[in-house]
């Protein structure tokens, strides 16, 4: 199995986070797209502010490497004027993907209106670029049956506002990675959470993001339906080798 035009291959540190500069974060995003443009890996995952250059850097080599980067990262609380300012700043950088952090945190007070309201706006953003749109559901912080339901309602949401020749172009996804969890509980795609939105996404496509750490991991979700793969370890899967990165 070809697992390299499933892959999403993931940069998401901030400086501040990694404890290293802008330019050192710069120069790791580009040799994450080496890596992909080397490996024929579909997409490089990385930061808003790191759009612009990197994409210049995979067209200079005449490459079709897509560039994906995240929105309201990585808590998903910023209000839908926030994302859809920095969706917008993503697109006009040259953003090919936009992967928003849905708002689960207002889903899990109840304020379901918001988060369909965030998900409606943001996604025909996305749709009228043509831009393929993931939403993160952060499954970590959910229960089976909130994960279910989440997927649910975002397909539902999705087959009422869109026409059926852009649901491939929106996914539901599983994970930040940055989620804090408790008791050794995984923080990103397991093989029973994915189940569950695979079961709950009706036509539209789920990407397992983060936990998946061997090629044999790599190979179940895709054959569990799984249509993306977001991960930190994309050259060591494709090497046959597992990972003990995090994400």
């Amino acid at each position: 199995m070809n697992i390299a035009q499933y892959l999403d291959s993931t940069y998401l540190k901030t400086p501040e986070q990694s404890g290293i500069s802008h330019e050192e974060t710069l120069q790791k995003d580009k040799e994450l797209a080496q890596e992909a443009i080397d490996n024929g890996i579909f997409a490089v995952m990385i930061r808003p502010d790191y759009v612009s250059e990197i994409k210049k850097y995979i067209q200079e080599r005449n490459s079709n490497v897509a560039v994906g980067t995240v929105i309201g990262f990585h808590e998903g609380t910023y209000s839908v004027e926030e994302k859809l300012a920095e969706a917008s700043k993503a697109i006009e950088d040259g953003a090919d993907e936009l992967d928003f952090v849905i708002n689960f945190t207002a889903y899990l007070q109840g304020d379901l209106s918001l988060v369909k309201d965030e998900f409606v706006k943001c996604t025909q953003l996305g749709l009228n670029h043509h831009k393929v749109v993931k939403w993160i559901i952060e499954i970590a912080a959910l229960t089976d049956e909130q994960i279910a339901d989440l997927t649910r309602n975002i397909s539902v949401w999705a087959t009422e506002n869109f026409p059926e020749n852009d649901w491939s172009r929106i996914f539901v996804k599983s994970s930040t990675g940055f989620y804090q969890t408790q008791d050794g509980k995984p923080n990103g795609a397991t093989f029973e959470g994915i189940k569950i939105m695979l079961d709950n996404a009706g036509k539209l496509p789920v990407k397992a993001a983060g936990g998946v750490r061997t090629p044999e991991d790599a190979e179940k979700m895709i054959n569990l339906g799984v249509k993306r793969i977001g991960t930190s370890s994309a050259l060591a899967l494709l090497k046959n080798q597992s990972s003990s990165e995090g994400y």
